[in-house]
């Protein structure tokens, strides 16, 4: 195996018509086959055995590691990652911030290139609270630091970060700024390889559209940089679950979908 695929989604929680949109979303994966896949706002109830994760999952045989932020409400909406191989470990880690109960979810893929520590996330949404994200970003930073060691797979790092790519807490991940006086420096796999603009939340879809919020790129996948073996290398990138079925988006965002070296 010399690559992966993987992928990373916001499937907006159960907001418009979920069943037409869960058929728009498997319908990408049939098409692109991720090996992984990063969601967020997943939503899960327990006692209506409504679980959106395993709904996706089931359909392609993907094993689930699923986290919320353990001081939201038992019906707070999470993120998940979705596996081709078995999931060895998984912690859901709290970010701080507002109200909004932001998690960071991890897993330990156990793939036949190895170990891959793999993480999924969902940033505070308000244009106006870029310290909010700032302080999320370190936080996710020291995470992964800690739960990745130097010498394993490089980690890869997904989501909706809710902010554009020459923000101050995207440049911090990219490496190029530095937040309360600490650096690090991730790939931003569709910025090296993709088509640019790479827009995800789009006027062109008809539920984002209706916000009237200026197309941007937020949707991510990074890979932190460093490996000696050029594990993780960005091979190409692309727009995804970007196109509807009938009248139905798989999202209000679209998503990415890479390739990347093992």
């Amino acid at each position: 195996m010399d690559r992966i695929v993987v992928a990373t989604l916001n499937i907006w929680n159960r907001m418009g018509p979920w069943e037409e949109r869960l058929v728009a979303i498997k319908k990408e994966i049939e098409r692109s086959k991720p090996d992984i896949l990063g969601l967020q706002e997943v939503l899960v109830i327990p006692e209506l055995e409504f679980d959106q994760g395993r709904a996706i999952a089931d359909a392609f045989g993907y094993h689930v590691a699923y986290g919320r932020s353990p001081d939201g409400n038992q019906y707070s909406i999470g993120n998940a990652v979705l596996s081709r191989w078995p999931i060895a470990r998984t912690v859901a880690f709290g970010l701080p911030g507002t109200d909004e109960h932001r998690s960071l979810v991890f897993a330990e893929v156990d793939s036949p290139a190895g170990k891959i520590p793999f993480f999924s996330t969902h940033l505070n949404w308000k244009f106006e609270e870029s310290s909010v994200r700032q302080l999320q970003v370190q936080c996710i930073a020291r995470f992964i630091d800690a739960n990745a060691p130097r010498d394993g797979f490089p980690p890869i790092l997904v989501g909706d970060f809710n902010a554009d790519v020459d923000s101050d807490e995207i440049r911090f991940l990219r490496g190029v700024g530095s937040l309360g006086g600490a650096s690090v420096h991730y790939h931003d796999v569709y910025g090296h390889v993709g088509a640019q603009p790479g827009v995800t939340f789009s006027r062109k879809n008809a539920y984002a559209a209706l916000l009237r919020e200026p197309d941007r790129r937020i949707d991510y996948i990074f890979v932190r940089g460093g490996d000696e073996r050029f594990r993780g290398e960005a091979l190409s990138a692309r727009v995804a679950f970007d196109v509807p079925v009938g009248e139905a988006f798989p999202s209000d965002h679209f998503g990415v979908i890479a390739e990347l070296r093992t």
